[in-house]
C-alpha cells in the first residue's frame, strides 16, 4: 500500500499492531491522543488475567495497562508512539485481518 500525503509526498502508514502489556505503565498519553477508539484501558489483576475496569472491582486490579479496542481502526498516523513513555507498542505496516 502506496499513499501520499497532501502534497504528493510518498508516505506509508505505520500501523499500531499489539501493546506490550508487560511495559505499560497505563498512563493513557496513547489513548487520548487518539481520536479512533483504537485502544482503551483496561486492568490487570493478582492472576496476571486482563479485566474490565470497574468502580467495585479497584481492589482486585494489581495494574492498569492499555490493550487493543478496535485495530482496524487504526489509521497508521503514529501519535501514540510519539507520546508513549514507555515504549510498550508495536507499529508495522500489517493490516488488520
Amino acid at each position: 500500500m502506496s499513499n501520499e500525503t497532501r502534497d504528493g509526498r510518498a508516505w506509508q502508514p505505520d500501523y499500531l499492531l499489539d501493546i506490550d502489556a508487560g511495559k505499560c505503565i497505563g498512563c493513557g498519553r496513547c489513548f487520548k491522543v487518539c481520536g479512533r477508539d483504537v485502544m482503551t484501558l483496561k486492568g490487570i489483576n493478582e492472576d496476571g488475567e486482563v479485566v474490565s475496569l470497574d468502580d467495585d472491582e479497584d481492589d482486585e486490579v494489581e495494574k492498569k495497562v492499555m490493550v487493543m479496542n478496535d485495530m482496524g481502526a487504526c489509521i497508521g498516523c503514529g501519535a501514540c508512539a510519539r507520546v508513549c513513555p514507555a515504549n510498550c507498542q508495536i507499529h508495522g505496516m500489517e493490516k488488520a485481518a
